[in-house]
């Protein structure tokens, strides 16, 4: 099923289609991704955007490309992916089975640092009902479209403990969540940068295609190989560190990230090496 030339010409603009029914809106609000995949009798759509305000707002926007049932698949449990979930109900929305501990236990926390960080918006973030999944995934799963297939696919734990990557066969197209971003440093707050690597090099065995990040630009093979090589660089470095009875402060110097980012991924390293996380 091809879109008709009016829907392509209305989703041009905002709606990159990154392959066949495959497309892509990056939103201004920290440059968040989110995907539309269309078959022939279902939508699905990955990710919800940050508050019921925002989901609302994509919904329309689906509206206005496709009538066809709608699915969702979350990335993982940050509020900027999945607290448009409510928007969206009462749908069957997919995650990791942890993203929905996730999102229990820490949607008030997420709310009381958004309210600190930008009152202007505590309104239409205390005010968003927090939907949880009701579609959940240990390993792997697969939603059918109609004559297409997407793979739901938990390949270890990375930016979270709960990252759910999205494969459109057909398309070779690969939705990596927060496992992959473009323009800017990864963020390590919710990491487990010991394993970050195994779980990116398991990542580039799926690539065929475009990579779409859970933020910024779409990218290809080669971002995700200079990402593995940083990530594995980081864990290699916090290694060797605590071997020779250094402390995280001692490796920031050496990492191949700011050092503001690096603080936090060497301490959530060394957590790990420690076994406290």
């Amino acid at each position: 099923m091809t879109l008709p030339m009016s829907v392509a010409s209305r989703t041009s603009r905002l709606w990159r289609e990154v392959a066949d029914r495959v497309f892509v809106r990056r939103y201004p609000d920290f440059a968040v991704n989110v995907g539309l995949v269309l078959g022939s009798e279902m939508a699905l759509v990955i990710d919800t955007r940050g508050s019921e305000r925002q989901g609302r707002l994509l919904l329309d926007e689906i509206h206005r490309i496709t009538g066809l049932p709608i699915a969702v698949a979350i990335t993982h449990h940050h509020y900027d992916h999945c607290f448009g979930n409510a928007a969206f109900s009462p749908a069957d929305i997919w995650s990791h089975e942890r993203c929905v501990i996730r999102m229990r236990d820490q949607a008030e926390i997420a709310r009381q640092a958004l309210a600190t960080a930008m009152p202007e918006l505590d309104h239409e973030y205390s005010e968003t009902p927090i939907v949880l999944p009701n579609k959940t995934v240990k390993t792997g799963a697969a939603i059918e479209l109609g004559g297409r297939r997407v793979d739901l696919i938990h390949l270890g734990r990375g930016h979270t403990d709960n990252d759910l990557v999205m494969s459109v066969p057909d398309a070779r197209v690969v939705f990596a969540g927060d496992l992959v971003e473009q323009g800017g440093p990864p963020s390590f707050e919710d990491s487990f940068p010991m394993e970050w690597p195994g779980t990116l090099g398991r990542l580039l065995e799926m690539v065929q295609g475009p990579v779409v990040p859970g933020h910024g630009d779409v990218v290809r093979r080669s971002f995700v190989e200079g990402q593995l090589a940083d990530m594995t660089a980081l864990s290699q470095l916090a290694t060797r560190v605590r071997f020779d009875g250094g402390s995280a402060n001692d490796a920031m110097p050496l990492a191949p990230f700011p050092s503001k980012i690096a603080k936090v991924a060497l301490q959530r390293a060394f957590a790990q090496l420690a076994g406290e996380i």
